[in-house]
């Protein structure tokens, strides 16, 4: 590791982070139910991203780091902008709530649908 891909990834990760930020506001403007829309749709969309990236580019989990796609997109960007913390906080507020089934399946849902979502991003970069 060399202090350029510290930047790339401080860069990227402020980067996704304001994506993430900024997209849950303006879900959060148009939608009022109690499922939590903005988280699930901020990992899934990161989710098919990260798939496309990492087979389009031919890059393994364990060579993430390194170069400036890596680096500033994948683990800067995308790591930034996707949010498991914040899925298990919206569980966890719903399941305090007494909405434990939707919870759970949201739990269910969002672990599901990602890994599809990634499949699918990958399928893509196949193409």
């Amino acid at each position: 590791m060399v202090a350029i891909d510290v930047l790339w990834v401080g860069l990227g990760g402020g980067l996704g982070s304001l994506l993430r930020w900024w997209i849950g506001l303006a879900v959060g403007k148009v939608y009022k139910g109690s499922f939590p829309l903005g988280t699930f749709l901020i990992n899934i969309s990161g989710a098919l991203l990260i798939g496309y990236l990492s087979t389009l580019f031919n890059i393994e989990w364990h060579h993430r780091y390194g170069s400036f796609l890596n680096s500033a997109v994948i683990t800067g960007v995308l790591g930034g902008y996707t949010t498991f913390s914040s899925m298990q906080l919206d569980a966890a507020k719903l399941a305090s709530a007494g909405a434990r089934m939707m919870a759970g399946g949201y739990l269910i849902l969002s672990v599901l649908t990602g890994l599809l979502a990634a499949a699918f991003g990958a399928w893509l970069a196949y193409l």
